[in-house]
């Protein structure tokens, strides 16, 4: 009895753990009436106490990590937010000033009376084999000359420039790509709007030649199609410009970047037709560039009436003024020299004779006109002396 009084909290101890065992060893199973299936009791026992506590830890992880978001996190997004509104308005600025020269270059292509080229018609093809050459970069695709593929049409992506159809066969046909050795293309710069020549190199790498080594080109510049080849379009993308080193023979050597992935070239589109369009002038603008120009043009002054004519006998001269009457004396409204036979005086045959060395009568046609000038100067004169007489009715009865 001294032993059991003196290790009992012992003997309860080590009576509870045996218990436990027993209970792991018999490993008796519970029956949930939900899922028809049996559960461990040990099971249930674990996952009771540590399910709270799986649900503090994610509590406490989901509110830390919304503090984060929502606070912290903000912090930044507002200097971000400020960045993005000042990109906005200097793109809404460019946008206007792209649009207005948009606009003035319509007008002046229309003036000018150029030709747009557009891409009408297009063919999807697939690609279906390579050259199997390292040096030569000519895959092929399923399109052929039974689907209306032709040498020389434009093989493009959605994201640039591929290359050019270079043999056409049946039921297929093979493409040239632009990193061959063999091939060419005209482009421009964008910014810069130099022009020159696209081609491959052996390497597999994309240069543009011919321009000069005076030129500045700087890296990151796109390339665009000029449309000078007859091949491609104007204005598909080519690339970009990755490097610029001084070549041969005052040129520069212009390393680009392809647009497309020109490796790994799965379905391509096949340009079948383009359509040249003449430019039309845009109707919605405030003026139209050639009524501008119009405008700026100077007037051609309005000929006279009279310029050009050559003074007569029988007409007044510009500059002098026919002498009129009025009431009675309306009569002489006609030059001297024809009115004299009705005035009745020999005066104003004078000029005429005088004219015609040797003449009595009558001056003729030939006559006339070789005095008309020195006729123009005498005129004044004779007109006076008949009019003089008219004021005083005795002259009228002298020849009566």
């Amino acid at each position: 009895m001294d032993v059991l009084g003196r290790y009992r909290n012992l003997i309860v101890l080590v009576g509870v753990l045996f218990a436990q065992v027993l209970g792991l060893a018999v490993q008796v199973n519970v029956k949930r009436p939900t899922d028809g299936g049996s559960t461990r009791l040990i099971r249930v026992w674990a996952v009771g106490a540590v399910t709270p506590l799986e649900k503090v830890l994610v509590w406490t992880q989901t509110s830390a990590g919304n503090i984060w978001h929502n606070y912290f996190y903000l912090r930044g997004v507002r200097g971000e937010n400020r960045a993005l509104k000042q990109q906005i308005e200097r793109m809404t600025l460019e946008q206007v000033r792209m649009s207005q020269d948009a606009d003035q270059a319509r007008r002046l292509q229309a003036l000018l009376g150029f030709k747009e080229q557009f891409i009408s018609q297009t063919m999807a093809a697939q690609v279906i084999g390579s050259s199997g050459s390292d040096s030569s970069r000519a895959p092929y695709i399923d399109k052929g000359e039974k689907d209306g593929i032709k040498p020389d049409m434009a093989v493009i992506t959605a994201d640039g420039v591929v290359g050019k159809v270079l043999r056409v066969y049946g039921s297929s046909s093979q493409v040239l790509l632009i990193n061959d050795q063999t091939s060419g293309a005209g482009v421009i710069l964008d910014k810069s709007r130099l022009q020159g020549i696209l081609r491959g190199t052996p390497s597999g790498e994309v240069v543009i030649e011919k321009v000069m080594s005076d030129e500045t080109v700087p890296a990151g510049e796109v390339v665009l199609t000029s449309g000078g080849d007859g091949i491609f379009p104007k204005g598909l993308p080519v690339g970009r410009v990755t490097k610029v080193a001084p070549g041969n023979d005052l040129f520069l050597n212009i390393h680009v970047r392809p647009s497309a992935n020109l490796s790994k070239l799965e379905e391509v589109l096949v340009v079948t037709k383009i359509d040249e369009r003449q430019a039309q002038p845009d109707r919605t603008g405030a003026a139209r560039a050639v009524d501008i120009l119009a405008e700026r043009l100077p007037g051609v002054p309005s000929k006279p009436e009279n310029d050009g004519k050559a003074a007569t006998p029988g007409t007044a001269t510009p500059g002098t003024a026919a002498p009129t009457t009025t009431g009675s004396d309306a009569k002489p409204k006609a030059a001297p020299p024809q009115a004299s036979a009705s005035n009745g005086t020999p005066v104003v045959k004078k000029p005429a004779n005088a004219a015609v060395p040797g003449g009595t009568g009558p001056a003729n046609s030939s006559a006339i006109k070789a005095a008309a000038p020195d006729a123009a100067k005498i005129v004044p004169k004779p007109v006076k002396a008949v009019v003089e007489p008219k004021s005083q009715p005795a002259a009228e009865d002298a020849p009566h």
